[in-house]
C-alpha cells in the first residue's frame, strides 16, 4: 500500500506540484512585461489625445484669449469654430517688390491699414505681382486643425482611452509677476488609463509616482505653474 501511494506522489502527484510551481514562476516573470508592454501602448495613444487637446487649447486661446475651461468648449469651437490666419505674398528680401509696395502705399496714402492692404490684393490679383503683404481670412477651425489626421475624431477628445472615463481638464488665470497668464491642464489618472491590467502593478506605479512628487497619470500643462502646456511624458 504504501509502495503505491509513494508511486502516486512520484508520478501523478510530484510533477503536478512541479508544473504549478513553473507556471507561477514563469507567471511571475511574464506578468510585469505583459504589463510594462500594455502601459506603453495605452499610454502613447493617450499622450496622442492630449497633444490634440493641447493644440486645440491653443488655438482656442489664440482667438479668445483665453483657454478652454471644458473639453465640450473645446468640441464646439473645433465643430463651429474660425480662426483668423495671415498669407505673406511677396518677401521683403525683394528691393524691388518692396519700392513698388511703397510707391502705391503712399498713392493710397489716407487708407486705413486693412483697407491698405485689400487695396493691394485687388492690385495683385489684377495682375501686379511686385508687391509684399499680408491678407488674413478667417477660415473653419476644422478646415485647419488635424485634417491631414485619418485617426482624429472630435467626439472621443473628452475620454480617456480604454476606458471610458472623463479626461479631467481645467483652466484659470493667474497673476505671475504682474500680468495675468492663462493656464489650463488636461489629465488622465493611471487608475483610468490602466484599467483592465494588473491592478497590484498599477497601484505599485501609483505609488512610485507619488513617492517622486509627480502626478500618477498623464497630464499636460498645469494650472498652478507656468510650464509652457507642457507634458509630464516630455
Amino acid at each position: 500500500m504504501g509502495t503505491i501511494i509513494r508511486k502516486v506522489f512520484t508520478y501523478l502527484i510530484l510533477p503536478v506540484c512541479i508544473a504549478g510551481l513553473v507556471y507561477l514562476n514563469v507567471d511571475s516573470i511574464s506578468e510585469p512585461v505583459n504589463f510594462k508592454k500594455h502601459r506603453e501602448y495605452r499610454e502613447s495613444v493617450a499622450v496622442q489625445r492630449l497633444k490634440d487637446i493641447r493644440d486645440l487649447q491653443v488655438a482656442f486661446k489664440n482667438v479668445n484669449a483665453r483657454y478652454a475651461s471644458t473639453i465640450d468648449s473645446l468640441i464646439l469651437f473645433y465643430n463651429e469654430g474660425k480662426m483668423k490666419i495671415t498669407l505673406q505674398v511677396g518677401s521683403q528680401d525683394d528691393s524691388l517688390a518692396m519700392a513698388n509696395t511703397q510707391k502705391i502705399k503712399n498713392k493710397y496714402r489716407g487708407l486705413k491699414p486693412e483697407k491698405l492692404n485689400q487695396k493691394l490684393h485687388e492690385l495683385y490679383l489684377a495682375g501686379e505681382q511686385n508687391l509684399v503683404f499680408q491678407v488674413s481670412s478667417e477660415i473653419p477651425v476644422k478646415d485647419t486643425l488635424f485634417n491631414h489626421r485619418t485617426d482624429f475624431c472630435v467626439d472621443s477628445l473628452a475620454f480617456i482611452p480604454f476606458s471610458g472615463d472623463s479626461i479631467i481638464m481645467e483652466s484659470t488665470v493667474k497673476k505671475v509677476s504682474g500680468v495675468n497668464v492663462p493656464l489650463f491642464e488636461a489629465s488622465m489618472p493611471f487608475k483610468s488609463l490602466l484599467k483592465g491590467l494588473n491592478n497590484q502593478l498599477r497601484i505599485n506605479l501609483d505609488a512610485e509616482r507619488e513617492d517622486q512628487g509627480r502626478y500618477k497619470g498623464l497630464q499636460v500643462g498645469s494650472v498652478t505653474t507656468p510650464n509652457n502646456n507642457a507634458g509630464n511624458w516630455e
